[in-house]
């Protein structure tokens, strides 16, 4: 078995059984994964310094079964940053990825994809990201489109802007930036108001209901992810699925591509796209909702 000694944020990693086929299907190795992540590192740490992490790993790779950690093992070495948070009955031991070297670390780990709060650390309970997850029937794509759109028209005549995102899955992500000042409760309780009112709108195309079987077909406005504790995948991060696709930042001009699906870019083509950086552009300083909370609230009388 082949180890690889990566140097990288002044520390030595290294990637063991590097030659270990994470997506048999593929080809696609450890060491590939640890490339991706070294290659995208000035995109995807931003979004990853301070934030607990909920890790996806395969360490049979992804036909081999996952498990979806929380607590840091005490075999974790002392320089991977730790965020301990309270939860019901006691507190969780997060694992906080702040450089390079803590990214490989988790790649050797079979970490494929890191999930992460929509708050940091340091103030768990006040996010500042809002996420809306569109999360169609099917594998139809067109109803994806029109709700990103038609969301982005309402967050639009309530005075948020809004970035988008492939999440390598089979929707996209529509993310609010927050200015950290109101609680997750308060931040949930308006994401499912915009959902109500945006399904109110299309009642034949959306719907907010939890339970699949109450959907009827309609693409599904999920905001839940918007709680406490509560993760969404990160921007840049590999997917366990075949072909490795890559959750992939996007420009609103983008919406409309005819390539693009929710699985467009993957470990083979992601490097194309790092010249450039559409949410420099487009997911601006964090918002309050005080205002929109004012204009929704005339928008629903």
């Amino acid at each position: 078995m082949t180890t690889t000694d990566i140097r990288v944020s002044g520390r030595t990693v290294e990637i063991k059984r590097a030659e270990k086929e994470l997506f048999p299907d593929d080809g696609i190795t450890k060491a590939d994964l640890a490339d991706h992540y070294r290659r995208v590192g000035p995109r995807i740490l931003p979004h990853l310094r301070g934030r607990p992490l909920m890790l996806e790993r395969y360490p049979d790779g992804i036909g081999g079964g996952r498990f979806m950690q929380k607590d840091t093992p005490d075999h974790f070495p002392d320089w991977i940053h730790r965020a301990e948070l309270p939860k019901e009955g006691g507190t969780v031991t997060y694992s906080v990825c702040d450089d390079l070297a803590s990214l490989l670390y988790l790649v050797d780990q079979a970490c494929i994809t890191p999930h992460r709060w929509l708050s940091k650390a340091d103030r768990p309970d006040h996010p500042d990201r809002l996420v809306f997850d569109l999360d169609p029937p099917g594998e139809d794509f067109e109803p994806v489109r029109r709700t990103a759109a038609r969301l982005r028209e309402l967050l639009d005549e309530l005075g948020l802007p809004a970035a988008l995102m492939t999440t390598g899955s089979r929707g996209l992500h529509v993310v609010v930036p927050l200015d950290r000042r109101t609680a997750f409760d308060e931040v949930r309780a308006f994401a499912g108001d915009v959902a109500e009112l945006l399904a109110a709108r299309h009642p034949d195309e959306l719907t907010t209901a939890a339970r699949k079987q109450a959907r009827e077909g309609r693409l599904y406005l999920d905001i839940q992810r918007n709680g406490y504790g509560q993760t969404a995948v990160t921007p840049y991060a590999v997917r366990a699925r075949p072909g490795a696709p890559v959750a992939t930042p996007l420009s609103w001009t983008e919406l409309d591509a005819p390539d693009l699906t929710p699985r467009r870019w993957t470990l083979a083509n992601i490097h194309e796209r790092l010249e450039d950086d559409p949410w420099k552009r487009e997911l601006p300083r964090g918002r309050s909702l005080k205002a929109a909370r004012g204009r929704l609230e005339k928008l629903t009388a």
